[in-house]
């Protein structure tokens, strides 16, 4: 959510470059070429002035939370997956358990659905 004085600000900057637009094709399409130089160097005092605030806020914010705690949940993840994978593994080998036993008891393999 943007603060009043930042709307303000915004709505302040957008009317200024209207303003200066307007004013350098009015004065160019009248002949005055000097009048609208004037508004052409307007422009690019406020287009100048606002990458500088830009620039200056931007060395005014915090820095991004670090990376260790992108660290830490990556390897939060990693440890996750390892053990649903050691899981799996497990499930894995008490099937083949099972099967060995059906086999060496001489049964036959339950059938599955649609056969």
């Amino acid at each position: 959510m943007t603060r009043p004085t930042s709307l303000f600000w915004r709505v302040g900057a957008v009317i200024y470059t209207f303003v200066n637009v307007a004013g350098a094709v009015y004065a160019y399409a009248m002949g005055e070429s000097q009048h609208a130089t004037v508004h052409v160097l307007l422009l690019a005092l406020g287009a100048s002035a606002y990458v500088i605030w830009r620039l200056i806020s931007m060395a005014r914010r915090p820095d991004a939370p670090p990376a260790q705690l992108h660290d830490a949940r990556l390897d939060y993840l990693q440890q996750s997956v390892d053990a649903v994978a050691l899981e799996v593994e497990r499930i894995g080998e008490a099937q083949r358990f099972n099967e060995k036993l059906r086999a060496e008891k001489g049964e036959t393999p339950p059938l599955k659905k649609g056969q």
